[in-house]
C-alpha cells in the first residue's frame, strides 16, 4: 500500500482546449474505503471529488479480517486517506469523524452492542495504522443517515436512566440506505425529496429503512445490529425476558449469551445450516430440510410485514428497492418478499425479475409501485463523507 502526499489541486486539459473542470480549486484525494461486512470485505479506491473508481475488490465468506486486509492491493496508487464504514459509536458519534483515541474508545465502549462489527473495525483501524502511518483514518458511522429519526420512531419504553445512557434506536446500514435513496431517485428521474422509498438491504446482515423525502424516518435495526430482521447468525427481534429467563434458569453469563445470540442465532439457528448463508439454506430447503424452509419463509414474511408497516407509516410508498447480496441477487427471495403485497400495488414482472441484470425496475410496467433491484455502493457514500470532512 502506498501512502499519498499532499492534497492535490489543478486544472484539467481536455484535448487542445483549456478546459476548466468543475472540480478546480477543490482538493483531490485518493480515498481507500474498506467495507467490512459481517461475512465479506469489499474495497474501493476512489479519486475524489470526481468519484472515479481507481481500483476495487471483494472477498467473500471472510473468517480472518486481518489477513483479508493484507490482501488489498493498491498498486502504484497513492492513498491520501482511509475511510471506514464504522458501525456503532453511541450517541456522541452519529456522523463522520477523524479517527482518534476518543473514537476508538467509543467503538470499544459499544463493542458489547455490536460485537460482530466493532471488533472487525477495531482490528482494521489497528492494521491500517501500522500499514499506513501518517495517513488520515476516517470513521463514517452507519448511524449518521438515521439521525433524522423522529422521537416516536427512536425511543424505547425504558427507564429514563437507560435513555440517558444512550439506549435508543440508532439504525444501521446507513450508507447503503442513503445510496439507495439517491440511486432510486436518479433511476426514476425525480428528486429524492419527492419520493417515499422503502429500502430493503438484505444480505448476511439485513435491515429495512423507510425513507420519506430523502430522510430516514424508521428502520428495523435498533440499539444494536442484533435487532430487526433475522440475520445470518444474529437473531432479530427477540423478547428481552426470554433472554433473562434462560440466563437465570441455566446460570449463563452475559458473555455466553452474547456469543450464542451473535454466532448461533438468526437464520443459522432456525435452519440448522451453519453460517446462515441464504444460498446454503435455499439449497437445503430443496432437499426437504423443513427447518430451512421455515427459515426462508420467516425471512420473507418479516420483509413483507415491514414493507406493509412502513407504507402505513409514510402514508403510502412510491418505490421499494432491494439491494445487498440477497436483495440484489436472489430473484426467488424478491418474489417471496413481494408475494401477497399486490393489494398495495406491488406487482413484479416475472421475466425481468428472473432474468434481468444490473440496476433495473423489476415491477410490472404500469404497476402503481415501482420495485427496483440494484447494487448498493456504500463505499461511494463513505468516500463523499470523508472527502467533505477532510476538505472543509
Amino acid at each position: 500500500m502506498r501512502n499519498g502526499g499532499s492534497y492535490r489541486r489543478g486544472r484539467t486539459v481536455r484535448g487542445s482546449e483549456h478546459y476548466v473542470s468543475p472540480y478546480d480549486n477543490i482538493p483531490r484525494l485518493n480515498i481507500l474505503v474498506p467495507n467490512l461486512g459481517s461475512t465479506s470485505l469489499k474495497f474501493q479506491i476512489l479519486a475524489m471529488p470526481e468519484e472515479n473508481v481507481l481500483a476495487r475488490g471483494r472477498f467473500e465468506r471472510v473468517a480472518d479480517y486481518r489477513s483479508a486486509i493484507q490482501e488489498i492491493r493498491t498498486g502504484s496508487t497513492a492513498i491520501d486517506a482511509v475511510a471506514f464504514k464504522a458501525v456503532h459509536g453511541g450517541p456522541r458519534y452519529c456522523g463522520t469523524f477523524l479517527i482518534d483515541n476518543n473514537v476508538v474508545a467509543a467503538l470499544e465502549q459499544f463493542l458489547p452492542a455490536a460485537p460482530a462489527h466493532n471488533a472487525i473495525y477495531l482490528t482494521a483501524i489497528q492494521a491500517f495504522r501500522q500499514a499506513m502511518p501518517g495517513v488520515p483514518l476516517v470513521a463514517a458511522f452507519e448511524t449518521e443517515f438515521h439521525a433524522t429519526l423522529p422521537a416516536h420512531a427512536s425511543l424505547y419504553g425504558v427507564p429514563a436512566a437507560w435513555r440517558d445512557a444512550g439506549v435508543r434506536r440508532y439504525g444501521f446500514h446507513g450508507a447503503s440506505h442513503q445510496y439507495v435513496a439517491e440511486r432510486v431517485a436518479a433511476m426514476l428521474g425525480c428528486p429524492k425529496e419527492a419520493l417515499r422509498t422503502i429500502s430493503c438491504h438484505l444480505g448476511g446482515s439485513s435491515s429495512i429503512c423507510a425513507i420519506e423525502r430523502g430522510r430516514s424516518v424508521d428502520t428495523t435495526m435498533g440499539f444494536s445490529p442484533q435487532s430487526g430482521l433475522e440475520n445470518a447468525t444474529r437473531h432479530g427481534d427477540l423478547d428481552a425476558f426470554a433472554v433473562l429467563y434462560l440466563m437465570e434458569r441455566n446460570g449463563w453469563t452475559a458473555e455466553e449469551v452474547r456469543g450464542q445470540l451473535a454466532r448461533e442465532g438468526g437464520l443459522a439457528g432456525i435452519s440448522g445450516v451453519a453460517g446462515g448463508d441464504v444460498r446454503d439454506i435455499q439449497q437445503a430447503a430443496t432437499t426437504g430440510n423443513q427447518n430451512a424452509v421455515d427459515a426462508i419463509e420467516m425471512f420473507a414474511y418479516q420483509v413483507r410485514k415491514t414493507v406493509g408497516a412502513y407504507t402505513a407509516a409514510m402514508g403510502g410508498v412510491d418505490a421499494v428497492a432491494f439491494t445487498g447480496g440477497i436483495g440484489e441477487n436472489s430473484p426467488e427471495l424478491r418474489a417471496r418478499c413481494c408475494a401477497g403485497l399486490e393489494f398495495l400495488g406491488i406487482r413484479l414482472d416475472a421475466a425481468t425479475n428472473e432474468t434481468g441484470a444490473g440496476d433495473r425496475v423489476v415491477s410490472e410496467k404500469h404497476a402503481p409501485i415501482t420495485v427496483i433491484a440494484l447494487a448498493t455502493n456504500e463505499e461511494l457514500i463513505v468516500a463523499r463523507r470523508a472527502h467533505a470532512l477532510l476538505t472543509r
